[in-house]
């Protein structure tokens, strides 16, 4: 389906509800950078008052939920194509595409303008820094052009982490870019897992991702491989004492794991049916949550 096609969506009779709003914000996704962020915000040394932290958290998940829905207005004519994303509202015909991008469009300038105003403006930078590059280095640019594009791409979902710390610090130091590069290498594996499994459906929509590209066995190896290095990087927070021995046992556990549901994938067949991917896919959602979530209970404690 071209743009052209898609955007006689605009024409179409449309029932928009508080719910498809919603659903344009991206939730799901959401609520994993709104997660990381507070964590983030909790592991600065620094305190920041309860009512400027609850502004900080609101004005993240604004602009986190902007970038999504204006990732929906652009991706509109490859959504339709696709069984995950065809009941998104544009193309489900519930929200017009002009309605979703000026709704995107607004709640980016209000997140960002707000976080500078009421927090500092070095984490409003940060903030608008995340939401173009998603939209125009990730969702515009390389999306559509690449098998690269989740590498490159998931630095728009790591910078929440950043974003959080330094709306109390009101700087960057080592320990929030080592977060940052935790979301980055956790990113790939992420994506190609579920990649490995969808990719008929990507291939329907001419998205260039990896295992259509170069193909399962190449995909596997680099799964496997940047499972590797994730789990080097999760120990750094110990090793470089941001962290105590909670995190460094809790968190060699998980990521051993990982390594190891990222080696059966490596190791089965090259079908959809195999079970490893969706259960990497699964399993890498949980990894992300405890692992932030370890390090603040484990900086809390100790």
């Amino acid at each position: 389906m071209d743009r052209s096609a898609s955007d006689a969506l605009e024409v179409a009779e449309s029932s928009s509800s508080v719910a498809d709003y919603i659903s344009l914000l991206k939730p799901r996704v959401m609520s994993l950078a709104v997660f990381t962020s507070v964590c983030g915000l909790l592991l600065s040394p620094q305190s920041l008052h309860p009512f400027l932290s609850l502004v900080s958290i609101f004005c993240i998940s604004l602009g986190a939920g902007a970038s999504g829905a204006i990732n929906m207005w652009f991706d509109r004519d490859i959504d339709v194509m696709m069984g995950r994303t065809r009941g998104r509202p544009i193309p489900a015909g519930k929200i017009t595409p002009g309605d979703a991008l000026g709704f995107g469009i607004i709640l980016s300038l209000v997140s960002v303008v707000l976080l500078g105003l009421a927090v500092n403006y070095f984490a409003a930078f940060l903030l608008g820094i995340s939401i173009a590059f998603y939209i125009f280095i990730y969702t515009i640019w390389l999306k559509r052009r690449t098998p690269q594009n989740i590498v490159i791409g998931g630095a728009a979902g790591a910078f929440p982490p950043l974003i959080g710390w330094a709306c109390v610090s009101g700087d960057l130091s080592l320990f929030p870019v080592i977060l940052f590069v935790l979301i980055f290498i956790w990113t790939p594996p992420h994506f190609w897992a579920l990649a490995l499994y969808k990719d008929t459906e990507y291939s329907n929509a001419k998205i260039p991702m990896l295992p259509v590209v170069k193909g399962q066995r190449v995909t596997k190896i680099q799964i496997l491989t940047y499972s590797v290095f994730l789990f080097l990087i999760s120990l750094l927070p110990y090793s470089l004492g941001f962290s105590g021995e909670i995190y460094f046992y809790s968190a060699l556990l998980l990521s051993t794991y990982f390594v190891y549901l990222s080696f059966k994938v490596f190791n089965s067949a090259d079908n959809k049916e195999a079970p490893y991917a969706p259960k990497l896919f699964k399993y890498s959602i949980f990894y992300l949550y405890f692992i932030f979530l370890l390090l603040v209970v484990d900086n809390l404690v100790t």
